[in-house]
């Protein structure tokens, strides 16, 4: 009776940070290029009663063992990169990477981090930067007597200016890919860092080596899916209910031996 205690507390812990994610996916509905997570989870080790091909006394062997369980545990939270639907903002400074890949934006401490939201805003300086002022990689500045900005679909961007004829070029909007993009670190406010999980950067042009495309004037929405959060939530739910049940029977189960016994 005490492992039935054990196993059913660790399933309520596992639903419980089932839920833990489920309510970040939610909380996030409406973040600009949002990920959602999914838990994952593995049986823990089985105690071995009677290993399972053993030899009987005349003989034989057994066609199946007694393994006990011993529950469950958490052994991931994976980040689903799976491509958000657009949303059109026809503002200039707004992009989407329609496909894989990530934009490149400076830290305050010179490191590189990785992003899917294209919110971008002009700063004082004309250069591009995300919300919260960090700027894009490779740097893109924008002339103050720009009239019409132009990002096109390879990353190029070009900008009508004030006085001349011919449009001048801004620069090149480059995206990062990874083999294993599940492996990045998330680290809030849209931003993820490499490890050793992700591998190392592959640097390049939009369309190129397996990479999106640039849409101006839209934005990725969050690929948080409702209706299946939802559903996973009343599942997540109605499982931690039933190893509470379980805890109790349980209980008192113990507590009708212990009477018994006194």
């Amino acid at each position: 009776m005490f492992r039935s205690l054990n196993t059913a507390a660790t399933g309520m812990d596992c639903e419980q940070q089932l839920i833990d994610t489920i309510a970040n996916n939610l909380a996030n509905v409406n973040t600009t290029g949002f990920k959602a997570s999914r838990a994952n989870f593995q049986d823990l080790f089985y105690e071995n009663v009677r290993a399972p091909g053993l030899q009987t006394t005349n003989g034989t062997v057994t066609p199946s063992g007694v393994q006990v369980g011993n529950g469950a545990k958490l052994v991931s939270v994976e980040k689903s990169f799976e491509e958000g639907s657009m949303k059109i903002t026809n503002k200039d400074t707004d992009v989407a990477i329609t496909g894989k890949g990530f934009f490149r934006v400076q830290m305050p401490d010179g490191s590189v981090s990785y992003s899917r939201d294209g919110s971008f805003h002009r700063n004082a300086d004309g250069r591009l930067v995300t919300g919260e002022g960090l700027p894009l990689i490779p740097e893109i500045i924008i002339p103050n007597n720009a009239l019409q900005l132009q990002i096109g679909i390879d990353g190029l961007v070009t900008a009508k200016v004030n006085g001349e004829i011919e449009p001048r070029n801004l620069g090149q909007i480059q995206l990062a890919n990874f083999i294993n993009p599940a492996g990045l670190s998330a680290m809030g406010r849209n931003l993820f860092t490499q490890t050793p999980a992700s591998g190392e950067p592959n640097i390049t042009n939009p369309g190129d080596n397996g990479t999106g495309v640039i849409q101006q004037g839209q934005l990725e929405a969050s690929n948080v899916n409702i209706v299946s959060q939802m559903v996973d939530m009343i599942m997540g739910q109605k499982a931690y209910e039933l190893n509470s049940k379980v805890v109790k029977t349980g209980e008192e189960m113990m507590a009708s031996t212990n009477q018994m016994i006194g």
